[in-house]
């Protein structure tokens, strides 16, 4: 999700309403901006050095690299994604928010338009599997309520598919908003949480740190000397 601060997050009811239920990291921040940085971030362990939006190719690396070389399933749905490919898609698709496009200049089969997403959640189970919403339904582009609506139609498909069983989905946003706090509104939702909240300082390193330990994968990067999320779940 996007350019959102946990504050504002938390006024938006189906938000407040998995907080409440699951859990929620209230001291959570972003490592760079604009987006982009924060993208490469929470697949790779390193922002790269880049402080815009702009196309980069980047050697190939990642969590991407890393779910192949273990001979793990994974997916990454891309709402927007059209025929004309990761670098030509029209927006509301936006390139930036698809952080796979980025490692060795071009996406992996792994990346489908999100329209994909129903039939999988029926009959495949990724044991990886990232979402990247369009400019609108991320919140970038529309008000907060929108982005509230879209995750109130997509998190209930996810936890009612035959896919979810011992599942964590993680709802996480870039960056926060202009002006206002700089601390961002992380979910994690599981039947298998130890507590529902956590106020120990966290950043999108910790996040990957944690994807890594679950799938019992090396921590790239700056996820190295991350704070994983053990308070709130149980790690290997």
């Amino acid at each position: 999700m996007e350019n959102t601060s946990l504050e504002v997050a938390m006024h938006q009811p189906y938000i407040a309403s998995l907080a409440e239920r699951y859990a929620l990291a209230t001291n959570y921040q972003a490592v760079g901006s604009p987006s982009l940085p924060n993208y490469l971030a929470l697949t790779s362990g390193s922002t790269w050095g880049i402080t815009d939006d702009d196309y980069h190719r980047l050697p190939a690396a990642g969590i991407g690299v890393q779910l192949d070389a273990a001979r793990i399933p994974w997916r990454a749905y891309m709402e927007g994604l059209t025929a004309r490919g990761c670098l030509d898609s029209p927006g509301p698709y936006a390139l930036k928010h698809n952080p796979f496009a980025y490692y060795g200049g071009g996406c992996p089969a792994n990346v489908v338009p999100l329209d994909a997403l129903a039939a999988d959640l029926g009959s495949i189970a990724e044991q990886f599997t990232w979402i990247t919403p369009d400019l609108c339904h991320d919140g970038h582009d529309c008000d907060g309520a929108t982005a509230d609506g879209w995750l109130a139609m997509m998190v209930p498909r996810i936890l009612a598919s035959p896919s979810w069983h011992d599942g964590v989905l993680f709802i996480v946003w870039d960056e926060p908003g202009p002006g206002g706090s700089q601390k961002l509104p992380l979910l994690v939702v599981s039947d298998a949480l130890l507590e529902h909240t956590t106020a120990l300082p966290h950043d999108h390193y910790s996040l990957l740190a944690t994807i890594e330990d679950l799938l019992k994968l090396p921590r790239l990067g700056a996820a190295a000397g991350a704070r994983e999320f053990s308070e709130l779940l149980r790690m290997p």
